[in-house]
């Protein structure tokens, strides 16, 4: 029987900032967005004797929208978002830090936390006026 690699639980997630200007001056034209992300995860180990690791991924979203390709930005938006993934006490963290140096399993991780931060900064989007039905809730 193969034994199961540990798995972390999603325990939090927040933003962490959002900021967004659109001065609203833009006539009926269709807007292109585009879209940067900047994704890190991080190893938490605990001071608390007995309290399991902990395994934080922070994604930034960075938008700019424009009405012709090479004009210049007529808004942008930015977003950080934060979730924290614990695991159970008694994983070592010579095997958590093993395991996050495999992509596959940092994918594991980021594919739970991207939804969440996309359905956040595609309302916020929205807020401000802008359409956002084209954009991904998940990874591409």
């Amino acid at each position: 029987m193969q034994a199961m690699s540990p798995r972390p639980t999603l325990v939090a997630f927040r933003v962490l900032a959002f900021r967004g200007e659109n001065p609203g001056e833009i006539n009926d034209s269709a807007l292109m967005l585009e879209m940067q992300q900047d994704i890190q995860l991080g190893l938490a180990i605990p001071n608390v004797p007995g309290a399991g690791l902990q395994v934080n991924v922070k994604i930034r979203l960075d938008a700019l929208s424009r009405t012709e390709p090479e004009s210049a930005p007529v808004a942008s938006f930015s977003g950080e978002y934060e979730a924290k993934f614990h695991y159970l006490p008694g994983v070592q963290e010579a095997t958590v830090t093993t395991l996050l140096e495999q992509d596959d399993y940092q994918y594991l991780l980021v594919a739970q936390a991207y939804p969440l931060t996309m359905t956040h900064f595609r309302r916020e989007l929205q807020a401000m006026g802008l359409d956002t039905r084209n954009l991904p809730l998940g990874l591409a």
